[in-house]
């Protein structure tokens, strides 16, 4: 499946939903590693993210959701990202992303996802696979300074 422009114009009538995640970084020697996750049997990683629950502000979100999909629970928060829109993956709902930089000393997760499988992987920053949202992969090419200042590597 490739994702064109079509997933980031909103068609009249969808509803709206609210999700949180981010960047997750650790640093090992002078390196910077990103967590990824897989899916399910999907062969695309993405960025951890997912639903706002009632209650919940958006970083506790960003902080469930990564514990859940990534198995990471030691993060220390670094920087608010911004807000990414497109259509969810059916096309049947308009998601606002707020996404978040955390970093970590954490290399092993097991996530906790009560209805979906995920495994965790980390990935050089300059040897991430393509990601299969395109605005995951602009996200971290645009704060990849901030990462690496984040992470003591200037």
């Amino acid at each position: 499946m490739i994702i064109d422009e079509t997933w980031y114009q909103r068609p009249p009538g969808v509803s709206e939903a609210t999700s949180a995640g981010g960047i997750v970084a650790r640093r090992w020697e002078q390196q910077i590693y990103i967590a990824l996750v897989q899916e399910g049997n999907r062969l695309e990683y993405v960025l951890p993210k997912g639903h706002v629950e009632p209650g919940e502000t958006i970083v506790e979100a960003a902080e469930r959701e990564i514990a859940e999909e990534a198995g990471l629970n030691d993060l220390k928060f670094i920087a608010e990202l911004g807000v990414k829109e497109r259509l969810d993956f059916a096309k049947q709902c308009w998601k606002k992303t707020y996404y978040f930089l955390f970093i970590t000393d954490q290399i092993d997760g097991t996530p906790t996802d009560p209805n979906l499988s995920y495994q965790l992987r980390w990935f050089p920053i300059d040897e991430l696979p393509t990601l299969f949202w395109p605005e995951q992969q602009e996200l971290i090419q645009t704060n990849n300074k901030l990462i690496q200042k984040s992470l003591g590597i200037e």
